[in-house]
């Protein structure tokens, strides 16, 4: 039990949808079995016994038509040939011992063999309804009731018609709950597709949005680059003057284009405390992930919110690529001098300090690895981590390219700067760099954390 419940924990939502919805038709399916036992509880008949038995198979093969009907409507493979020549097979079969060898009536006076023709004909109904239209299941429902009445007739019970009737409206109703089911299914799924598409059209965008700044930038400036190169050369070979100016004039070019790409850049390595805390609502939300957003932070020191804002950005990215989550809370807390946070989340601190706390759950016991992997002690695109992850423990490797040393004691995951090179700056270097702090506690499958950035005495005041 307790692992059906973990494994349901771990499912996205849509696959969610598309169980609950399997097995439900799948039991409301399993249930003509037992109507059909019901029916002939009272006859000894060798027939009574067949039909039960026809019944069974036919279910079995009902549930395969409807399993391959909702993978068509999902995938838009064909439908299975072997399963509806089954489902057909034994339609007819139990149809036929239903007319040729079970009573009309039993000994109680039940309608026993207009009851299991309605069995036998809602039963193969149900089974295609996914793949039908309305109007067809409609016509097919009035075929039922007629069927139904026309037994009914025969065996000269009065309100033969109504009863038509009425199973032409059950049927139908449940064949068209069966219709929108499947059709609820393939819009959950495609959406899905659609949410994934846009994820991808959006990095696909970015990188366009760069390598079209890139280019409009660095272009030009390479471009009048090899020109005065060119002529500088040329002025050399000839002996005449005006080279040393050229090169000169090279020289800034190319620092010009250094500061141009740098500013270029520096949209991806500067970020904004507000902006992203609503981009992290932004993008948990639309990676099915349930967010909670607690504090703002716009009060504090601006190197404090572009320390944090870093954590928020990276920590979100963790959790996207390396966890299952379902749920992520973030908290940003500022705790006065000695005294316990609001909620008295965080304890008491001798100092004032910010307090960012990032907890999700879907924690994996597997390494995580891959582009802005977190390892123990250094973050950035290449980073690795082995042991308990959600890209942020075992020992790591920096972007920068240094390691990390990373100390974990009963979950807890001390992060301690590495060395600064090309790549991006770790997480634990920008908080150090205003005297914070960055831990990470795993608890179970619940993952922690933990940035504090001490405040200057003016600045926590006027925080608070």
């Amino acid at each position: 039990m307790t692992g059906m419940l973990t494994a349901w924990q771990r499912q996205t939502d849509p696959e969610r949808v598309d169980m609950y919805t399997r097995w439900t038709i799948y039991l409301l399916l399993a249930s003509a079995p037992l109507v059909a036992l019901s029916l002939t509880s009272g006859l000894t008949t060798r027939a009574a016994a067949v039909f039960v038995t026809l019944t069974v198979a036919q279910t079995v093969a009902a549930v395969g038509v409807v399993r391959a009907a909702l993978v068509r409507l999902v995938t838009g493979a064909p439908l299975s040939r072997p399963w509806l020549a089954a489902l057909a097979a034994t339609t007819l079969g139990a149809l036929g011992v239903a007319v040729a060898a079970l009573p009309l009536t039993g000994d109680l006076d039940q309608p026993v063999r207009s009851l299991a023709l309605l069995v036998t004909l809602a039963l193969a109904l149900m089974a295609v309804a996914p793949v039908l239209g309305v109007r067809t299941l409609g016509l097919c429902g009035v075929g039922v009731g007629v069927v139904v009445a026309v037994t009914e007739v025969a065996a000269g019970r009065e309100g033969a018609w109504v009863v038509g009737v009425l199973c032409v409206l059950v049927v139908w109703g449940m064949a068209v709950s069966f219709r929108i089911s499947g059709w609820m299914l393939a819009v959950v799924w495609e959406q899905e597709r659609s949410r994934t598409v846009h994820a991808r059209l959006a990095v696909a965008e970015e990188r366009l949005r760069f390598s079209r700044d890139l280019h409009d930038v660095v272009g030009r400036t390479l471009s009048a680059i090899a020109v005065k190169s060119e002529l500088a050369a040329e002025l050399a070979r000839r002996g005449q003057d005006g080279a040393v100016e050229q090169m000169a004039e090279v020289r800034d070019l190319a620092q010009e284009s250094l500061r141009e790409v740098r500013g270029v850049v520096s949209g991806l390595r500067t970020a904004d405390l507000a902006a992203e805390l609503t981009g992290a609502r932004s993008v948990l939300r639309s990676a099915g992930i349930d967010t909670r957003v607690v504090g703002e932070g716009t009060a504090l020191p601006d190197d404090v919110q572009r320390a944090l804002a870093w954590v928020v950005r990276e920590a979100v990215t963790n959790v996207v690529r390396h966890a299952h989550a379902r749920r992520c809370t973030i908290d940003l807390d500022v705790i006065g001098t000695g005294a316990p946070s609001s909620a008295g989340r965080h304890g008491r601190h001798d100092r004032a300090v910010a307090v960012l706390t990032i907890t999700n759950d879907g924690l994996t016991d597997d390494g995580g690895t891959g582009e802005g992997g977190t390892g123990e002690g250094g973050t950035g695109e290449g980073g690795t981590g082995g042991g308990t992850t959600n890209g942020l423990s075992g020992e790591g490797r920096t972007a920068d390219g240094g390691t990390g040393d990373g100390l974990v004691s009963d979950g807890v995951a001390a992060v301690r700067p590495g060395t600064t090179g090309s790549g991006l700056v770790g997480l634990t270097e920008r908080l150090a760099e205003v005297g914070g702090s960055l831990t990470a506690t795993a608890d179970g499958d619940r993952f922690t954390l933990r940035a504090t950035v001490p405040l200057p005495a003016a600045d926590s005041m006027a925080a608070r």
